[in-house]
């Protein structure tokens, strides 16, 4: 598959949250190298995780008033009729299986695979991804725009401002090895 503004990813919470995944995940979605979806039962869950570490309530609430802003179309609508009648090993993942059903989503990316069983998702013309995965996938098929896209990432990070190769550890601390090594290889 090509990935392009066409190509429809529903985006897990536990890839929106942390940070790091988050911020390469929306600059590739800026570059429209996809375009991200979610829902709001995956926004009250990183409201959830954000209160968990301490966010403030108004940073919380600036954070996901910025995504919605910055991609107005994402927010997947209608979707909780499907959740019931669907079957995952976590009945709590339902409704990030109804929402990319209900968006025609080609892709789940979320860091929890086991959750979302393959046989299970092709029945829905579905696959899901781990976030290094999509984002090595993603790479390959447009290094250029993917590397100004992580150099924008770069310099546009406050709250330590860091470099590109503080940058690539902090993505290899939060799982995303191969892309932070890809990404090595291009600068």
């Amino acid at each position: 598959m090509i990935h392009s503004i066409r190509f429809t990813c529903v985006l897990d919470t536990n890839v929106i949250y942390p940070i790091e995944i988050r911020d390469l995940l929306f600059w590739f979605a800026h570059d429209e190298l996809y375009t991200p979806k979610w829902s709001k039962h995956i926004f009250d869950e990183w409201a959830d995780v954000m209160k968990r570490k301490n966010v403030s309530e108004a940073e919380i609430n600036k954070r996901i008033n910025w995504a919605n802003q910055a991609f107005p179309d994402a927010m997947v609508k209608n979707y909780e009729g499907l959740i019931e009648n669907l079957t995952l090993p976590d009945l709590k993942d339902r409704h990030v299986l109804a929402a990319a059903i209900k968006t025609n989503a080609n892709i789940i990316v979320t860091n929890n695979l086991k959750d979302f069983p393959k046989d299970y998702l092709n029945s829905y013309e579905l696959s899901a991804k781990s976030a290094d995965d999509f984002l090595t996938e993603t790479i390959d098929l447009n290094q250029k725009v993917a590397i100004n896209s992580f150099r924008k990432l770069v310099l546009h990070r406050r709250n330590p401002p860091l470099d590109e190769f503080q940058v690539l550890d902090s993505l290899r601390k939060n799982g995303l090895t191969d892309t932070a090594n890809y990404l090595h290889s291009l600068l």
